[in-house]
């Protein structure tokens, strides 16, 4: 599942539909990337060995989020970034949650130090 996500491109949300219901969004869990607990988020963390190393892949995820036109919550410091995915317009997860997520895995897993 997670090849066909990763080959998706992230379509434009106008905020009229609803957030994919839990076991849609469980389902989609189980194959790619874990949703936060209340299933209304996708979190993630990353290690790296050297603050250059979380820059760029800090830098990296906003240049795909430019190119996706889908924006995570990013937090990092030296050794570590969070990633935080949500559809703002719907309160909840979309299938662009899940498409990012499984695309910020690939950088990662592209460059991983630690």
């Amino acid at each position: 599942m997670t090849e066909g996500l990763a080959s998706k491109s992230c379509t434009p949300c106008r905020g009229e539909i609803p957030p994919h219901p839990r076991e849609q969004a469980e389902s989609l869990s189980r194959t790619g990337p874990r949703m936060a607990e209340e299933a209304h988020r996708i979190d993630r963390s990353f290690r790296f060995r050297k603050f250059r190393e979380a820059l760029t892949f800090v830098q990296e995820i906003g240049e795909l989020a430019e190119a996706e036109g889908h924006h995570p919550n990013i937090s990092f410091r030296w050794g570590y970034s969070a990633v935080s995915l949500q559809t703002k317009k719907i309160k909840g997860l979309h299938e662009n949650d899940f498409i990012m997520a499984t695309k910020i895995d690939r950088v990662f897993a592209r460059g991983a130090p630690a």
